[in-house]
């Protein structure tokens, strides 16, 4: 691979600059701290390429991503597009000689990273996804204490969220266009339960309850599940799972319930309990969680790209929850738990 000879040698562009959390300009801003250079916007309304020009003033504005490809001098491209378009899109930027970086999720099938690795691969560039929530203080927290042995031997992580709510009218809610229920919130928990569980995947199991919210949505039929479970045997034994919800009256504590054979940690985004025990007594422990630190992942890449460090979050890393997520949506269909094929 390349290398740049400084950072802001490295010149930049993002590929979806819509309004829905204002991602782009957050990812514009992101790798700018980490020393790169803000260079171009790829984005299909008009509105919010006036908006990048009033964030970034001077940058390059393109109404599609081959515009950009065949213009501007972009080094790194950044999909911040719906999911279903990510495969797409980052064999198109790979082929075409830039690095890239996905939103995550990575792409929805394991077909899908495959390609896409496969393309970054032949052109010896760097592919990524964004999990800067790998560095949230709740999961660095729970590492710490985990590796400490406060809990003991892991064998059990139970990851959740759950609401009752119908879903809104946004993309995100669309079965085709999103992959799923379990395909937003879900990838970042399993990314945090695949930090905690160290062994291969060895089969997953899927459940899915669908059609009670599907009638009041604008997606009809192609509305995302209510709720969505994924079941992962580990190679060591273990196991996890992983349950999202729309349709849940009473959702379970916490993000993440992770079980060993000395006591339970339990965390959400802002603070952590561990249960353990002495003789016949039960104690309870509480604390907050540290800041997270999410900056990291762009000054890992450029790190990477500049210096030759190890790029942490790899694309095979980013193909795992997808993996997972991949084989529960076809196990639910049918009906029985399906063989993992590890990279």
């Amino acid at each position: 691979m390349k290398r740049f000879r400084r950072p802001r040698d490295i010149k930049v562009g993002v590929i979806g600059y819509g309004g829905a959390f204002n991602m782009g300009r957050w990812h514009l801003q992101e790798m700018k701290r980490a020393g790169m250079t803000p260079t171009a916007v790829v984005e299909i309304d008009p509105a919010r390429l006036k908006a990048a020009k009033a964030d970034f003033p001077g940058i390059e504005t393109y109404p599609s991503a081959s515009a950009m490809l065949k213009d501007s001098q972009v080094n790194l491209a950044v999909l911040i597009t719906p999911h279903n378009t990510h495969a797409r899109l980052a064999i198109q930027c790979l082929r075409a000689g830039r690095h890239v970086v996905c939103e995550k999720p990575f792409a929805i099938t394991t077909r899908q990273c495959d390609a896409m690795i496969a393309a970054a691969k032949a052109k010896r560039l760097l592919l990524s996804t964004y999990h800067n929530r790998h560095w949230d203080g709740c999961i660095l927290q729970a590492t710490k204490a985990i590796r400490s042995g406060v809990i003991g031997e892991v064998f059990r992580v139970e990851a959740h969220m759950g609401s009752y709510a119908k879903p809104g009218d946004w993309w995100r809610s669309s079965k085709s266009i999103s992959g799923g229920v379990l395909y937003d919130w879900g990838v970042h928990l399993l990314e945090y339960a695949l930090q905690i569980m160290h062994s291969d995947i060895v089969e997953v199991a899927g459940m899915a309850k669908t059609g009670f919210w599907a009638p009041k949505t604008r997606w009809k039929n192609d509305t995302n599940e209510d709720e969505a479970v994924a079941l992962v045997r580990f190679a060591n034994g273990a196991w996890m799972s992983l349950c999202i919800s729309q349709i849940d009256s009473n959702p379970e504590r916490g993000w993440l319930e992770i079980t060993g054979t000395k006591g339970t940690y339990l965390f959400d985004h802002g603070t952590w309990e561990v249960t353990t025990h002495d003789g016949d007594k039960t104690i309870v422990t509480k604390g907050r969680n540290p800041p997270s630190e999410g900056w990291r992942f762009y000054q890992n890449i450029a790190d990477c790209l500049t210096k030759g460090k190890e790029l942490i979050i790899t694309p095979q890393w980013a193909r795992r929850p997808i993996h997972i997520l991949d084989l529960a949506n076809r196990s639910a269909k049918l009906g029985r738990s399906l063989k993992a094929v590890c990279k």
